[in-house]
């Protein structure tokens, strides 16, 4: 690494410490009081281009219809930062602000059962979830109660962030495994049996399959259901959300985590399994948001692979091959 870039690394990861330590020490009322502010700031001062409310306005129109009146799709996006906000504080303060022993006050479990009968059942898991509620609360509860996975992540051009971030989701006794390399591991965990932590709501470019989310078509990852049919795994959707404060009788926020649908993949056969699978658990996963919409990242490009552009690029390489 040159002198100069690490000198820039070192200094983003000292801001980030800061702010880091400035969000652990907020209480529960002072970070709802933050996040209003910050959500303010966002709607109100940022730009659209940088904030991308425009992206997020066009997701919640695609996803709701253009009927939806415009004073509730600015009260999503506001929810939305709003949410991102506490997120961030919670991530911050969960070492010391959650453990076993007092798990139940800031957890409710909901469909229990059917997770521990998937997770007892002596085949691999993988938990499925996407960029909404606090995913990183569902993923340290599991380790809590002795269940670890391989959490799948991309790694950070800030070697001293990735350090960081990887340190803070192993304390929970999982194992990040890399996207860009991190093939072999996901194959072996899955191959020995182990569970995996994945969030299956990216964009996939023009090479996933095109699955209904919202009413759409949206290009989704194929991996997983292949992945899981190769390894007889389970697929349970899941979610936290975070429910509202109780700033009288709660010492932190409290979640509620839930199981949306449990999918065993090898009811599935014939050449549709994978797009079937793969609608399954984005069906599910579009009724845990609609619990919550304004815990959903808008802002993130769902639909940004066009199903047309897709058809006209399969054309396209039919008529080389020809």
């Amino acid at each position: 690494m040159k002198f100069r870039e690490d000198i820039q690394h070192r200094a983003v990861y000292l801001a980030f410490r800061v702010v880091l330590c400035a969000f652990q020490m907020l209480s529960v009322r002072r970070a709802a009081q933050g996040a209003r502010l910050f959500a303010w700031l966002m709607t109100r001062v940022v730009p659209k281009k940088i904030s991308r409310a425009d992206v997020a306005e066009e997701n919640l129109r695609r996803a709701f219809g253009e009927e939806m009146p415009a004073s509730e799709v600015q009260r999503i996006i506001s929810g939305m930062w709003q949410h991102l906000f506490r997120l961030l504080v919670e991530w911050s303060q969960l070492p010391r602000k959650m453990d076993l022993t007092n798990c139940r006050e800031v957890v409710v479990f909901r469909q229990r059962q059917q997770v521990l009968k998937a997770l007892c059942s002596g085949r691999p898991v993988f938990i499925l979830g996407g960029h909404f509620g606090n995913w990183e609360v569902s993923m340290a509860t599991f380790g809590f109660f002795g269940f670890p996975m391989g959490v799948i992540a991309r790694e950070m051009d800030n070697p001293y962030l990735h350090d960081w971030f990887v340190r803070s989701r192993q304390q929970f006794g999982h194992k990040l495994l890399l996207k860009d390399g991190g093939w072999g591991d996901m194959v072996s965990a899955a191959g020995a049996g182990g569970n995996l932590g994945i969030l299956c709501d990216q964009d996939a470019g023009r090479r996933g399959v095109f699955v209904d989310f919202f009413g759409s078509p949206a290009s989704t990852f194929k991996s997983i259901a292949l992945m899981a049919m190769e390894f007889k795994a389970i697929l349970v959707m899941g979610y936290g959300i975070r429910l509202p404060d109780d700033f009288e009788n709660a010492r932190w926020s409290q979640f509620e985590i839930g199981c949306e649908e449990v999918i065993d993949p090898l009811e599935y056969t014939g050449a549709d399994a994978v797009k079937q699978v793969t609608q399954r658990f984005t069906s599910a996963l579009e009724r845990a948001i609609r619990r919550a919409p304004e815990q959903y990242f808008w802002v993130h490009r769902r639909w940004k692979t066009d199903s047309v552009t897709k058809k006209k690029a399969v054309k396209i390489a039919e008529r080389k091959a020809a």
